[in-house]
């Protein structure tokens, strides 16, 4: 098995040239694309899911090397769970499609069932396969490899998740909405709660002696301990690793856990130490933006992040962010599941700007100070003010935070990824289907700026250029917006699958009531010192592009 240091690239290094730019990684790259269920197999190995990515890998945790066993270009889409089962098999929940995989020890692949909503927490007992439900009133299920009929154990979970047979031989599993852990016999009976009041709930994991462990999914990776089977005592541990997803213990009973937000694969001791196995990182990144004060911010994904070159700290955990622009002290954000919104570093006050948009990305500040962002679902660029009513007319209380007017600023476009102003006020829109960038005139008319790209995605403005990520061929392309002429500032941008990788189709948005999957963006910004930031989103890393010797620019960026 090969180590792989970099998910994108196995060598590691960082391949982008340019005659123009220096490019310099402001973190290391990450190996996962996050990581979520967590599993040893019968070789040793402990596999990791990766939702976001579509994949899953095999980690050695005394090496740390990884190796990507279930490709992106495969047949799951999603995996968020995976479970072994007597014979070797590795049976996988692929949220999204609402599918559960059987993967033979051969490496062949065979649908076990589709009649499964958002499946997430998955366990084998001998022989047998057990699934539950992420969703609002979901269901427990026993489902048959071989064929057959689900049979339901229970109903009602409260977004259920990463559950195990213990050692009295029911099945544990979580309510996350609820803060409870609830226990029920495999062959079904009364569901009964077995712990309450426990910290955001997302796995529950039974060590070699019996004890419960439940893993909080919230920034400051607390592991609720609980003796079930022998003093019955509760004792909570903090380990700082944000964002816990899942855990497994080897046979010389020790602790490793998996992190949706950061990735990574981390031994955790009984006493909160830590160890790194693989390392953690951005899951991303999405969209990049920096502040007046220098502070360089990644959307990505399950968080707000800030790169650094050791490590990548957690400023906001959990808002689902993908666009973003810094606004003097505020940071203002879209969630490709409807909603903007506006958050203050300093007083960690968030603010909704608008919600029930179809899949906004990109984001600007105008000139006026309003925000515009691209609503790629629908097709159009629009414009968030801060009106006093909301858009579909509901008045709000008296004191309450309004939602702003939405208003069009262009519509009937195919899929408007991001936008940008020059230092004229004009506003420009990357049509990452339609391979071009577009000027937006007051009327709501377009005119092209560049065609010809490949899959557009980030846009900045640095003086008198335009500069744009074209994800397809993995360059950055710019144009004069004096003279109309256009180059090529850089290649071999580290953006989008791993080389070779033909993605298949991109699951849905949204799974039954709850998100789904969002579409990659490589976001871009130019920096007040003449510099430009890149998403990395192939490694996981936020580039800096220095202009070379003679080839820098003293105008100030416009967001």
């Amino acid at each position: 098995m090969s180590t792989r240091p970099n998910r994108y690239d196995a060598s590691g290094d960082l391949r982008t040239t340019s005659a123009r730019w220096q490019a310099r990684r402001l973190n290391p790259p990450n190996p996962l694309w996050g990581s979520n269920g967590v599993a040893f197999g019968p070789d040793g190995l402990l596999y990791v899911a990766q939702f976001l990515a579509g994949q899953i890998s095999a980690v050695d945790p005394a090496t740390g090397d990884v190796e990507v066993v279930v490709p992106m270009d495969g047949p799951v889409q999603s995996p968020d769970d995976l479970a072994f089962g007597a014979d070797g098999s590795m049976y996988i929940a692929d949220l999204v499609p609402g599918r559960v995989w059987r993967r033979s020890p051969a490496g062949e692949y065979r649908l076990v069932s589709d009649d499964v909503t958002n499946p997430n927490g998955i366990t084998c007992v001998g022989d047998r396969l057990f699934v539950n439900e992420m969703k609002p009133d979901g269901r427990l299920m026993e489902l048959f490899p071989d064929g057959g009929d689900p049979v339901v154990l229970t109903e009602g979970l409260a977004l259920g998740n990463a559950m195990q047979l213990g050692p009295d031989g029911h099945l544990y599993y979580p309510h996350m909405i609820t803060g409870q852990v609830w226990r029920i016999p495999p062959d079904g009976g009364t569901p009964e709660v077995v712990a309450e009041d426990v910290h955001e709930p997302v796995a529950v994991r039974f060590d070699r002696a019996g004890v419960l462990h439940v893993l909080s999914r919230g920034a400051e990776g607390i592991v609720t301990r609980v003796d079930l089977h022998g003093s019955g005592t509760r004792t909570l541990v903090t380990s700082g690793l944000t964002g816990l997803d899942n855990a497994a213990f080897d046979a010389e009973n020790r602790m490793f856990v998996s992190s949706y937000a950061t990735g990574g694969v981390t031994e955790m001791h009984p006493d909160g130490r830590t160890r790194e196995i693989v390392r953690r990182g951005l899951d991303g990144p999405y969209g990049v933006t920096i502040d007046l004060g220098g502070t360089v911010y990644a959307a990505d994904h399950y968080r707000l992040a800030s790169p650094a070159p050791e490590d990548v700290t957690t400023p906001l955990l959990l808002p689902f962010a993908h666009g973003i622009t810094a606004d003097g002290e505020l940071l203002h954000y879209t969630s490709q599941f409807g909603t903007v919104q506006t958050y203050d570093p300093k007083s960690g006050a968030l603010r909704e700007r608008a919600r029930g948009l179809n899949r906004p990305i990109g984001i600007a500040v105008a000139p006026d100070g309003g925000l515009v962002v691209a609503e790629t679902g629908a097709g159009r660029v629009v414009a968030l003010g801060d009106g006093e009513n909301r858009e579909d007319g509901e008045d709000r209380e008296d004191g309450e935070d309004r939602e702003g007017t939405v208003t069009v600023l262009a519509e009937g476009l195919d899929r408007p990824t991001d936008v940008a102003f020059d230092g004229r006020g004009r506003l420009y829109v990357s049509e990452e289907k339609l391979g071009t960038v577009l000027r937006i005139e007051a009327d709501g008319g377009t005119g092209v700026v560049m065609d010809g790209l490949g899959a557009p995605q980030g846009l900045a403005v640095l003086g008198d250029d335009l500069f744009v990520v074209e994800t397809g061929p993995r360059r950055l392309s710019a144009v004069s917006l004096t003279t109309g002429a256009r180059r090529t500032d850089a290649e071999d941008l580290p953006v989008g699958p791993p080389p070779g990788v033909v993605p298949r189709t991109e699951p849905a948005l949204f799974a039954d009531v709850m998100p789904g999957m969002a579409r990659r963006f490589a976001g871009l910004a130019a920096a007040p010192d003449g510099t430009l930031l890149l998403s990395a989103n192939g490694e996981g890393t936020v580039l800096r592009l220095t202009p070379r010797a003679g080839e820098g620019t003293a105008a100030q960026p416009v967001r």
